[in-house]
C-alpha cells in the first residue's frame, strides 16, 4: 500500500474491527450497485471513499434536472449525460484507486441479471421498482450472492439483507408477489425527501462493508424501517416462509422479464 493510501484510509484502520487487514479486504472487494439514483448515490460515494477496490454500476438512464434534489453523485453540468458516466466521473474524482465498471443498460431478464452479477461478492439493490427488485433478488439468491436492498419514498425508508442460506429468509419471504402500481406510488407522484434516500444509501454502505469484512448482519433476519418525519428507526423480525415462491420447499419464481429500470430514488 502506498503512503498516500495509508493516509487516506488511516481512520478506517484505527477501528478495531477493521485495521489494515480489513482495509485490504475492502481493497479487494467487488460490489455491484443497481441504480445510480438517490440511494445508490450515497452508497456508491461511501463505498468508494472507504476504499472498495471494484465497484460495478448498473443504470440505463440519463441525468435529469429533477434528479439533482437527491442524486448527489451527479452535478448540474452532468445534465443529459448517461448516469453511469456521470457517476463514474464523480467516483474517480473522489478516489482514483477505486476501479469502476459501468453497465449502461436496463435489467430485463433473469439471465441478463445473472450475466451482470457474475464476479461480484455483494450486490446492492438501489432501484426504485419492484420488477427490478424481484429480478435482482431472485438472481442473487440463486447465485448465492448476498443482497443488500434499500428503498425510500416520502419520509420513509427500509433496509434488509438477503444472505442465501438454508435458515435465512429471502427478499420474497417479505414481499411474495409484485405489488400493484397503485399500492406503491412512484417518487415522481408521491415525492421523496432527498436526505431520506441518502440515509438509506449510507446504511446500505455500512451493511455492505461489514459483509466484506466477513461479519454477520443482524438485518439478515430483520427489516430496518426509518421514519424521517418522526426521527425513528424500527427493527422488525423477518422469518423464512416454507411456501415462499423463491426459497420455499417448492420454489418456482416464474419471473420472465422487466420492461424498464428507472431510478427515481
Amino acid at each position: 500500500m502506498f503512503p498516500q493510501e495509508r493516509e487516506r484510509y488511516s481512520r478506517n484502520a484505527l477501528l478495531a474491527q477493521v485495521g489494515w487487514e480489513g482495509q485490504a479486504r475492502w481493497g479487494a472487494g467487488r460490489v455491484l450497485v443497481v441504480g445510480a439514483g438517490g440511494i445508490g448515490s450515497a452508497a456508491l460515494l461511501y463505498l468508494a471513499a472507504a476504499g472498495v477496490g471494484r465497484l460495478g454500476l448498473v443504470d440505463g438512464d440519463r441525468v435529469e434536472l429533477s434528479n439533482l434534489q437527491r442524486q448527489i453523485i451527479h452535478r448540474t453540468p452532468d445534465l443529459g449525460r448517461r448516469k453511469v458516466a456521470s457517476a463514474a466521473g464523480s467516483l474517480a474524482a473522489l478516489n482514483p484507486h477505486c476501479r469502476v465498471e459501468t453497465f449502461d443498460l436496463y435489467l430485463l431478464t433473469p439471465a441478463h441479471v445473472r450475466e451482470v452479477v457474475q464476479g461480484f461478492e455483494v450486490v446492492l439493490d438501489a432501484s426504485d421498482n419492484f420488477p427490478t427488485r424481484f429480478l435482482v433478488a431472485e438472481c442473487c439468491w440463486r447465485e448465492e450472492i448476498p443482497l443488500v436492498s434499500a428503498a425510500a419514498t416520502g419520509w420513509h425508508g427500509q433496509l434488509l439483507v438477503a444472505r442465501p442460506g438454508a435458515e435465512n429468509p429471502c427478499y420474497r419471504c417479505l414481499v411474495p408477489e409484485l405489488p400493484t402500481a397503485e399500492a406503491v406510488p412512484a417518487g415522481s407522484t408521491a415525492g421523496i425527501l432527498g436526505a431520506v434516500a441518502g440515509v438509506m444509501g449510507c446504511l446500505q454502505a455500512v451493511e455492505t462493508l461489514k459483509l466484506l469484512l466477513g461479519r454477520e448482519s443482524d438485518l439478515t433476519r430483520r427489516l430496518l424501517a426509518y421514519d424521517g418525519l418522526r426521527g425513528r428507526f424500527q427493527s422488525l423480525t423477518r422469518v423464512k416462509k416454507p411456501d415462499c415462491p423463491l426459497c420455499g420447499d417448492s420454489s418456482n419464481s416464474g419471473l420472465t422479464e422487466n420492461r424498464k429500470l428507472k431510478t427515481e430514488n
